[in-house]
């Protein structure tokens, strides 16, 4: 275990749309598992919840992030549209973005917390 602190990015939109680390790892793991409730399962997610949470993205971008097919014969799938895996990729890059930059003020914050024993 590390004492550095974890750092968390929330986009918090106009729309009313907020985009941090857990719909980024939905995305992920749609664009990973090629399955809405693959990837929820693999969070620990209904497939309910999953589904409601790329609705939800979808509704809020210009077109959506993630194009589905319904299951059948040939059951189905989903994977990341091009904007989501552009929205996808900003995400992560302002994430990398954030712990690069943001380094020293990271350490500095860490060595300001009073540490107690539990």
């Amino acid at each position: 275990m590390t004492d550095d602190p974890r750092l968390s990015l929330r986009l918090h939109f106009e729309s009313g749309l907020t985009f941090g680390r857990g719909k980024a790892d939905l995305l992920q793991g749609i664009a990973e598992e090629g399955s809405i409730s693959a990837a929820g399962r693999r969070m620990g997610m209904s497939y309910r919840r999953a589904w409601s949470l790329v609705e939800e993205m979808n509704g809020h971008f210009a077109a959506p992030l993630v194009d589905s097919s319904r299951g059948g014969a040939k059951g189905g799938g989903a994977a990341l549209t091009d904007l989501g895996r552009s929205v996808l990729a900003d995400y992560r890059a302002l994430e990398e973005l954030l712990r690069d930059q943001g380094a020293g003020q990271l350490q500095r914050l860490r060595a300001a917390q009073r540490y107690v024993q539990g």
